[in-house]
Protein backbone atom coordinates (compact mmCIF):
# COMPACT_ATOMS: atom_id res chain seq x y z
CA UNK A 1 0.00 0.00 0.00
CA UNK A 2 1.48 3.22 -0.99
CA UNK A 3 2.52 5.65 1.85
CA UNK A 4 0.48 9.21 2.12
CA UNK A 5 2.13 12.38 1.27
CA UNK A 6 1.55 15.19 3.08
CA UNK A 7 -0.80 16.96 -0.14
CA UNK A 8 -2.93 13.88 0.34
CA UNK A 9 -3.89 15.08 3.89
CA UNK A 10 -4.08 19.14 2.22
CA UNK A 11 -6.00 18.27 -0.74
CA UNK A 12 -8.88 16.23 1.48
CA UNK A 13 -8.87 19.24 3.94
CA UNK A 14 -9.14 21.31 0.82
CA UNK A 15 -12.65 23.27 0.59
CA UNK A 16 -13.05 23.87 -3.42
CA UNK A 17 -16.11 25.69 -3.44
CA UNK A 18 -17.82 28.66 -1.04
CA UNK A 19 -21.02 27.71 0.54
CA UNK A 20 -23.61 30.38 0.60
CA UNK A 21 -24.66 30.17 4.32
CA UNK A 22 -28.43 30.42 4.83
CA UNK A 23 -29.90 30.68 8.22
CA UNK A 24 -33.19 28.31 8.49
CA UNK A 25 -36.47 29.73 8.44
CA UNK A 26 -38.89 29.66 11.06
CA UNK A 27 -41.86 30.27 8.60
CA UNK A 28 -42.38 26.28 7.25
CA UNK A 29 -44.10 25.39 3.82
CA UNK A 30 -46.37 22.86 4.66
CA UNK A 31 -47.38 19.60 1.99
CA UNK A 32 -50.02 20.96 -0.42
CA UNK A 33 -49.09 24.21 0.85
CA UNK A 34 -51.18 26.98 -1.71
CA UNK A 35 -47.97 28.67 -3.17
CA UNK A 36 -47.71 32.10 -5.86
CA UNK A 37 -44.51 32.15 -7.79
CA UNK A 38 -44.37 35.55 -9.78
CA UNK A 39 -41.53 37.05 -11.83
CA UNK A 40 -38.70 36.01 -13.81
CA UNK A 41 -38.13 32.78 -16.00
CA UNK A 42 -36.13 31.10 -13.03
CA UNK A 43 -39.96 31.72 -10.81
CA UNK A 44 -41.46 29.74 -13.85
CA UNK A 45 -38.83 26.81 -13.45
CA UNK A 46 -38.88 26.91 -9.38
CA UNK A 47 -42.79 27.06 -10.05
CA UNK A 48 -43.34 23.99 -11.79
CA UNK A 49 -41.41 21.83 -9.44
CA UNK A 50 -43.68 22.59 -6.80
CA UNK A 51 -46.56 21.33 -9.44
CA UNK A 52 -44.76 18.40 -9.80
CA UNK A 53 -44.74 17.89 -6.37
CA UNK A 54 -48.24 18.05 -5.30
CA UNK A 55 -48.59 22.31 -4.09
CA UNK A 56 -51.22 23.99 -4.96
CA UNK A 57 -49.15 26.79 -6.95
CA UNK A 58 -50.02 29.51 -9.01
CA UNK A 59 -47.05 30.19 -11.71
CA UNK A 60 -47.40 33.71 -13.48
CA UNK A 61 -50.47 33.59 -14.19
CA UNK A 62 -50.17 36.52 -16.81
CA UNK A 63 -46.84 35.10 -17.67
CA UNK A 64 -43.35 35.82 -17.02
CA UNK A 65 -41.96 39.13 -15.21
CA UNK A 66 -39.25 40.30 -15.00
CA UNK A 67 -39.15 43.99 -13.12
CA UNK A 68 -40.95 45.29 -9.82
CA UNK A 69 -43.15 46.90 -11.60
CA UNK A 70 -44.52 44.29 -14.07
CA UNK A 71 -44.60 42.18 -11.00
CA UNK A 72 -46.69 44.19 -9.21
CA UNK A 73 -49.26 44.29 -11.78
CA UNK A 74 -49.80 40.56 -11.51
CA UNK A 75 -50.38 40.39 -7.37
CA UNK A 76 -52.54 43.50 -7.80
CA UNK A 77 -54.97 41.13 -10.79
CA UNK A 78 -54.48 37.82 -9.56
CA UNK A 79 -57.47 36.36 -7.73
CA UNK A 80 -55.69 33.56 -6.44
CA UNK A 81 -55.14 33.17 -2.61
CA UNK A 82 -51.75 31.99 -1.35
CA UNK A 83 -50.08 31.15 2.04
CA UNK A 84 -46.54 31.72 0.81
CA UNK A 85 -46.01 33.96 -2.19
CA UNK A 86 -41.85 33.70 -3.86
CA UNK A 87 -41.01 36.73 -5.84
CA UNK A 88 -38.12 36.65 -8.79
CA UNK A 89 -36.94 39.61 -9.78
CA UNK A 90 -35.30 39.68 -12.80
CA UNK A 91 -33.88 43.33 -13.78
CA UNK A 92 -34.71 47.19 -12.66
CA UNK A 93 -35.13 47.87 -16.56
CA UNK A 94 -38.67 48.95 -17.46
CA UNK A 95 -40.52 49.75 -21.06
CA UNK A 96 -42.90 52.89 -21.29
CA UNK A 97 -45.36 53.26 -24.01
CA UNK A 98 -44.08 56.78 -25.78
CA UNK A 99 -47.91 57.31 -26.48
CA UNK A 100 -49.27 57.12 -22.81
CA UNK A 101 -46.59 56.72 -20.39
CA UNK A 102 -48.10 53.29 -19.33
CA UNK A 103 -45.19 50.69 -18.22
CA UNK A 104 -45.85 47.70 -20.06
CA UNK A 105 -45.59 44.03 -19.25
CA UNK A 106 -44.14 42.98 -22.31
CA UNK A 107 -43.52 44.72 -25.66
CA UNK A 108 -46.50 42.76 -27.16
CA UNK A 109 -44.51 42.33 -30.34
CA UNK A 110 -44.47 45.44 -31.43
CA UNK A 111 -42.03 48.09 -32.55
CA UNK A 112 -39.18 48.48 -30.21
CA UNK A 113 -38.95 52.13 -30.86
CA UNK A 114 -42.62 52.74 -29.26
CA UNK A 115 -41.12 52.48 -25.97
CA UNK A 116 -39.13 54.34 -24.01
CA UNK A 117 -36.38 52.14 -21.53
CA UNK A 118 -35.84 53.34 -17.94
CA UNK A 119 -33.88 52.39 -14.82
CA UNK A 120 -35.74 52.24 -11.36
CA UNK A 121 -33.90 53.01 -8.43
CA UNK A 122 -33.50 51.33 -5.39
CA UNK A 123 -36.43 53.67 -3.71
CA UNK A 124 -38.50 53.14 -6.67
CA UNK A 125 -37.73 49.58 -6.22
CA UNK A 126 -38.35 49.15 -2.82
CA UNK A 127 -41.63 51.04 -3.10
CA UNK A 128 -43.03 48.78 -5.96
CA UNK A 129 -42.11 45.56 -3.38
CA UNK A 130 -43.83 47.23 -0.79
CA UNK A 131 -47.27 46.99 -2.62
CA UNK A 132 -46.49 43.81 -3.96
CA UNK A 133 -46.31 42.41 -0.08
CA UNK A 134 -49.08 44.63 1.11
CA UNK A 135 -51.65 43.68 -1.66
CA UNK A 136 -50.28 39.84 -0.62
CA UNK A 137 -50.77 40.04 3.13
CA UNK A 138 -53.82 42.44 3.33
CA UNK A 139 -56.08 40.98 0.19
CA UNK A 140 -54.99 37.28 -0.49
CA UNK A 141 -53.78 35.94 3.11
CA UNK A 142 -50.53 35.25 2.73
CA UNK A 143 -48.51 34.97 5.78
CA UNK A 144 -45.10 34.83 4.05
CA UNK A 145 -43.36 36.56 1.26
CA UNK A 146 -40.10 34.98 -0.16
CA UNK A 147 -37.66 37.57 -2.22
CA UNK A 148 -35.39 35.68 -4.34
CA UNK A 149 -33.35 37.80 -7.13
CA UNK A 150 -32.73 35.76 -10.57
CA UNK A 151 -28.68 34.64 -10.90
CA UNK A 152 -29.52 34.66 -14.85
CA UNK A 153 -27.11 37.27 -16.48
CA UNK A 154 -28.76 39.60 -19.36
CA UNK A 155 -26.26 39.58 -21.86
CA UNK A 156 -28.22 42.61 -23.82
CA UNK A 157 -27.57 44.82 -20.95
CA UNK A 158 -23.92 44.31 -20.73
CA UNK A 159 -22.73 42.03 -17.96
CA UNK A 160 -21.66 45.29 -15.85
CA UNK A 161 -24.72 46.87 -16.45
CA UNK A 162 -26.46 43.44 -15.12
CA UNK A 163 -24.54 43.38 -12.06
CA UNK A 164 -25.15 46.81 -11.56
CA UNK A 165 -29.22 46.02 -11.98
CA UNK A 166 -29.02 43.43 -9.74
CA UNK A 167 -27.48 45.38 -7.20
CA UNK A 168 -30.44 47.56 -7.15
CA UNK A 169 -32.74 44.82 -6.72
CA UNK A 170 -30.74 42.98 -4.08
CA UNK A 171 -30.41 46.62 -1.92
CA UNK A 172 -34.63 46.63 -2.47
CA UNK A 173 -35.12 43.06 -1.50
CA UNK A 174 -32.46 43.22 1.71
CA UNK A 175 -34.16 46.84 2.18
CA UNK A 176 -38.30 44.96 2.64
CA UNK A 177 -36.81 41.74 4.81
CA UNK A 178 -35.39 44.80 7.52
CA UNK A 179 -39.05 46.52 7.26
CA UNK A 180 -41.26 43.32 7.31
CA UNK A 181 -39.06 40.24 8.75
CA UNK A 182 -41.81 38.61 10.27
CA UNK A 183 -43.48 38.59 6.92
CA UNK A 184 -40.54 38.77 4.32
CA UNK A 185 -37.27 36.53 3.91
CA UNK A 186 -34.87 36.82 1.66
CA UNK A 187 -33.41 33.45 -0.51
CA UNK A 188 -30.14 34.00 -2.14
CA UNK A 189 -30.71 32.13 -5.21
CA UNK A 190 -28.53 34.61 -7.10
CA UNK A 191 -25.48 34.34 -4.67
CA UNK A 192 -25.58 30.37 -4.52
CA UNK A 193 -25.48 30.26 -8.46
CA UNK A 194 -22.99 33.11 -8.74
CA UNK A 195 -20.82 31.73 -5.37
CA UNK A 196 -21.34 28.05 -5.25
CA UNK A 197 -22.05 26.92 -8.87
CA UNK A 198 -19.94 29.59 -10.48
CA UNK A 199 -18.16 26.60 -13.26
CA UNK A 200 -19.66 27.19 -16.57
CA UNK A 201 -20.62 23.28 -16.24
CA UNK A 202 -23.43 24.53 -14.61
CA UNK A 203 -24.67 26.25 -17.40
CA UNK A 204 -26.79 26.23 -21.01
CA UNK A 205 -24.39 26.41 -23.56
CA UNK A 206 -25.98 30.29 -24.31
CA UNK A 207 -23.80 30.37 -20.39
CA UNK A 208 -26.57 32.18 -19.18
CA UNK A 209 -29.09 30.27 -17.87
CA UNK A 210 -28.87 27.12 -15.32
CA UNK A 211 -28.48 23.72 -16.27
CA UNK A 212 -31.00 21.34 -15.27
CA UNK A 213 -28.44 20.22 -12.26
CA UNK A 214 -27.97 23.74 -11.18
CA UNK A 215 -31.86 24.52 -10.92
CA UNK A 216 -32.19 21.17 -9.00
CA UNK A 217 -29.37 22.16 -6.38
CA UNK A 218 -30.96 25.56 -5.73
CA UNK A 219 -34.49 23.82 -5.46
CA UNK A 220 -32.75 21.62 -2.68
CA UNK A 221 -31.43 24.21 -1.19
CA UNK A 222 -34.64 26.22 -0.84
CA UNK A 223 -36.06 22.74 0.37
CA UNK A 224 -33.21 22.79 3.29
CA UNK A 225 -33.88 26.55 4.15
CA UNK A 226 -37.97 26.23 4.16
CA UNK A 227 -39.42 22.78 4.12
CA UNK A 228 -41.54 21.58 7.40
CA UNK A 229 -40.20 17.98 8.31
CA UNK A 230 -43.69 16.67 7.44
CA UNK A 231 -43.27 18.26 3.71
CA UNK A 232 -40.11 16.79 3.57
CA UNK A 233 -41.65 12.97 4.74
CA UNK A 234 -44.69 13.70 2.23
CA UNK A 235 -41.73 14.18 -0.23
CA UNK A 236 -40.15 11.12 0.28
CA UNK A 237 -43.04 9.46 -0.39
CA UNK A 238 -44.20 10.72 -2.95
CA UNK A 239 -40.98 10.62 -5.24
CA UNK A 240 -40.79 6.99 -6.43
CA UNK A 241 -44.32 7.61 -6.83
CA UNK A 242 -43.97 10.58 -9.41
CA UNK A 243 -40.82 8.13 -11.18
CA UNK A 244 -43.46 5.81 -11.52
CA UNK A 245 -46.01 7.83 -12.79
CA UNK A 246 -43.40 8.66 -15.57
CA UNK A 247 -42.86 5.93 -16.35
CA UNK A 248 -43.52 4.60 -20.27
CA UNK A 249 -44.26 0.51 -20.76
CA UNK A 250 -43.25 -0.86 -23.39
CA UNK A 251 -46.20 -2.87 -24.13
CA UNK A 252 -49.23 -1.38 -22.08
CA UNK A 253 -51.09 -4.66 -22.02
CA UNK A 254 -48.83 -6.68 -20.51
CA UNK A 255 -49.68 -8.39 -17.01
CA UNK A 256 -46.40 -7.06 -15.48
CA UNK A 257 -47.28 -3.50 -16.52
CA UNK A 258 -50.92 -4.00 -15.35
CA UNK A 259 -49.93 -5.31 -11.96
CA UNK A 260 -47.40 -1.82 -11.70
CA UNK A 261 -49.96 0.52 -12.89
CA UNK A 262 -52.05 -0.75 -9.74
CA UNK A 263 -49.82 -0.89 -7.07
CA UNK A 264 -49.06 3.03 -8.06
CA UNK A 265 -52.47 3.35 -7.95
CA UNK A 266 -52.63 1.78 -4.17
CA UNK A 267 -49.89 3.51 -2.93
CA UNK A 268 -51.53 6.88 -4.17
CA UNK A 269 -54.73 6.05 -2.30
CA UNK A 270 -52.55 5.26 0.67
CA UNK A 271 -50.73 8.72 -0.12
CA UNK A 272 -54.12 10.58 -0.27
CA UNK A 273 -55.40 9.00 3.20
CA UNK A 274 -52.18 10.26 4.90
CA UNK A 275 -52.47 13.66 2.98
CA UNK A 276 -56.15 14.49 2.38
CA UNK A 277 -55.65 18.10 1.58
CA UNK A 278 -53.20 17.32 -1.34
CA UNK A 279 -55.14 15.89 -4.81
CA UNK A 280 -53.65 13.60 -6.97
CA UNK A 281 -53.99 12.98 -10.20
CA UNK A 282 -54.27 9.70 -11.61
CA UNK A 283 -54.23 8.93 -15.36
CA UNK A 284 -52.86 5.74 -15.88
Amino acid sequence: MPERSPNDDMLHAMQLTTIVDIPKSDFKILPGDTMLFVGSCFADNMGKRFIDDCFRATVNPYGVMYNPVSVRHTIEQCPDSARVAVITLGTNHIYRLRSTGEVVDNCRKMPHALFSEEKLDIDECTGHLRRCIDTLTDKRGTEHVILTVSPIRYAKYGYHESRLSKAVLLLAADRMVREKPLTVSYFPAYEIMNDELRDYRFYRPDMLHPTDQAADYIHQRFEETYFAPETREFLQRWKPIKAALGHRPFDPSSADYLRFREQTRAKIQALQKAYPQITFHFNH
